[in-house]
């Protein structure tokens, strides 16, 4: 310690510090970045150990692919929708009388067909009616025969000058007073009985019963209480949409007088069903840009249901003498699309142009029929690499062990 207390000793400038510190990290860094090379297997080929660790890999050989032949076919045009299974009928059975529910014809859920009896109501007032009805009709008959006799008396009495002619007019208006009378008469009659038959309900169609809304003994207002629904299930429905842009095939397809092919699929169905477009709507949604459609299925068996998801496929048009590839041939490239075909055994890059994807195959131009494009192993694939067919080799593999089985066999 100085005069001042200070060690004049520690107090190190700590720049000097800093640079030594950082001396001691360099030196350890650089004797852990010396290691020695690992000595060469003596196993090794020469050649192997003289080649430079900056040279390219080469190719090993030929590449391994499967390919399939471009082929040239009819190709439809078809538009795929999702849509919705809705019924042509579907209506709520309302009674048209207030009455009591008396009986009832059937089972909730159960199918029925037209005219079948549903309900019966309580008719005996309307029933009283009716014979009134008819016991005023036949009073008035009676009182028309009557008229027609005296018509008879007067004109044989006119006949013979006994009566004047207005004693015949007379007649004459009460036979046709009566006979007004009793056309009254017999349209009371009918309202009658339109009004007892409404004591009977029956089905207006074929097709299957909702739940039961009323029971036996229920009282129901006329035109307001729901006894029961009713919807059409054979024939049945779909409805779904398609955009904007395939109107013009649509046009051109019920132009040409042929029918539009509508098939229509559930996700737990391996077979469509084939129906007919009976609906197309007058105008296109706005909001969506999208046209409704509607097809007509026959359903005996009952495969469509109302409420389901249907897949709809629905062919327009054709693309005749078109060529055609897997989709798993053609690569997306920043270029465009490209496949690869095998010509004289090596890959060559052709450049091509999807026309229309159907399914799993694609329909283009760039390639000619015949041409046989690699559909797997592509990626491993440059111009020019050679190639080989795995299925071909595997075709090819019990055709070289033939020889050698039948010569152990001997």
């Amino acid at each position: 310690m100085d005069m001042n207390g200070n060690f004049p000793a520690l107090a190190l400038n700590k720049s000097a510090c800093v640079i030594g510190v950082c001396l001691v990290l360099l030196a350890a860094c650089s004797k852990e970045a010396v290691v020695p090379a690992p000595a060469a297997d003596a196993s090794a080929p020469a050649s192997a150990a003289s080649t430079p660790a900056s040279a390219p890999a080469q190719a090993s050989g030929p590449v391994s692919v499967v390919t399939v032949r471009a082929a040239k076919r009819d190709v439809p045009i078809s538009v795929k929708a999702v849509g919705s299974v809705v019924s042509l009928a579907n209506v709520d059975i309302r009674p048209q009388l207030t009455s009591t529910i008396m009986k009832v014809h059937f089972k909730e859920g159960q199918f029925v067909k037209q005219g079948d009896a549903l309900f019966t109501l309580d008719t005996r007032t309307d029933e009283a009616n009716l014979l009134k009805a008819k016991a005023q009709l036949a009073k008035d008959q009676a009182a028309l025969n009557d008229a027609k006799r005296q018509l008879q008396r007067s004109q044989d009495l006119v006949a013979k000058n006994f009566v004047s002619a207005a004693a015949l007019d007379t007649a004459q208006l009460q036979v046709e007073s009566q006979a007004a009378t009793l056309a009254a008469d017999a349209a009371a009659v009918q309202a009658a009985q339109v009004a007892v038959s409404y004591g009977r309900i029956t089905a207006p169609f074929s097709g299957r019963l909702g739940a039961l809304n009323s029971q036996i003994g229920s009282v129901v207002q006329a035109n307001i209480t729901v006894l029961v629904n009713l919807v059409k299930v054979n024939p049945i429905a779909v409805s779904f949409t398609v955009p904007q842009s395939e109107w013009s095939n649509l046009m051109a397809a019920q132009k040409s007088g042929a029918k539009v092919k509508i098939r229509a699929a559930l996700p737990d169905q391996k077979e469509a069903m084939l129906g007919r477009l009976e609906f197309i709507d007058n105008n296109i949604d706005a909001n969506s840009g999208t046209l409704k459609l509607k097809a007509v299925f026959d359903n005996p068996d009952s495969k469509l249901w109302v409420g389901q998801f249907a897949n709809m496929s629905m062919e327009v048009g054709a693309m005749p003498g078109a060529i055609v590839v897997p989709q798993a041939a053609i690569v997306q490239t920043a270029r465009g699309s490209i496949v690869y075909a095998v010509v004289d055994g090596k890959a060559a890059l052709k450049p091509v142009k999807i026309l229309y994807s159907a399914g799993p195959d694609a329909v283009v131009s760039g390639v000619e029929e015949g041409m046989v494009v690699v559909t797997d192993g592509k990626q491993n694939l440059r111009p020019g690499s050679t190639v080989v067919d795995r299925q071909a080799q595997a075709a090819a593999k019990p055709d070289a062990a033939a020889p050698a089985k039948a010569d152990a066999a001997k």
